[in-house]
């Protein structure tokens, strides 16, 4: 499928997976709003995105952890669009660290407010937005840390907080928005490998039985779910953790 007519914005897209999508939806045709903590990183990516020949991107420096740069963010998106199709909240910052006395104050909070705080934001701030669509989808990477019982990652308990946090708020988001036409999407991945989609790793990554989770396999999982027809309202993928 392509993604010619659909506006997507993503955050946390400076690096690792939010990169990886933002560069396979271009390559689709979508238009990408891509924001990073740093405007340094996501015009690094808009320029890699360019390169490739897609002139609809746009970057923005976003702090999840900071309301007013989620207002700006939505804001200065606003003046580009009438309208976003798919949101992705990618980002949310990882804290490792199994011991909930190995981390600070200020690192538990920045955890939090990132993964919490920040995707509850994103998605009020760009909700008017989204129902100028007549598409809307609202994908959020959760995690498996976010998975009721889960404990078999090294992550601090700040980051199992905030992705319990950001489950919660998709269930009842999907419920409240339904009415409305949009879709709310979550996956709950295990570790997995995040092959660069500029390189030839990217083509050549196993992907057996045996192997781990790809960002491959996310990112198909999110395009399947989105071109799904309005009816099918996909809830949620969860994975098997080799």
């Amino acid at each position: 499928m392509r993604f010619d007519n659909h506006r997507v914005v993503i955050t946390a897209a400076g690096r690792d997976f939010g990169r990886t999508l933002a560069i396979q939806l271009a390559d689709l045709g979508a238009e990408i709003f891509l924001s990073a903590r740093s405007l340094a990183a996501a015009e690094c990516v808009r320029d890699e995105i360019r390169a490739r020949g897609h002139q609809q991107v746009h970057a923005f420096a976003c702090d999840l952890t900071d309301p007013s740069s989620i207002r700006e963010f939505a804001s200065d998106a606003a003046l580009r669009t009438d309208r976003v199709d798919l949101l992705v909240n990618n980002g949310s910052r990882y804290l490792e660290g199994p011991d909930l006395l190995s981390a600070s104050d200020a690192d538990v909070v920045d955890t939090i407010a990132s993964g919490a705080t920040g995707t509850v934001l994103t998605v009020k701030n760009f909700l008017p937005l989204l129902l100028n669509s007549d598409k809307p989808d609202v994908v959020t990477m959760v995690s498996a840390c976010g998975t009721p019982g889960h404990q078999r990652s090294d992550a601090h308990d700040a980051f199992y907080a905030a992705k319990s946090a950001q489950a919660g708020f998709a269930e009842i988001l999907s419920k409240r928005l339904r009415p409305q036409g949009v879709r709310v999407i979550s996956l709950y991945p295990p570790d997995f490998d995040n092959a660069d989609p500029l390189s030839d790793q990217w083509e050549n990554t196993p992907r057996g039985a045996k192997d781990s989770l790809t960002a491959q396999s996310l990112v198909e999982c999110v395009l399947f779910a989105v071109a799904q027809p309005r009816d099918c309202f996909i809830k949620a993928f969860h994975f098997e953790q080799v």
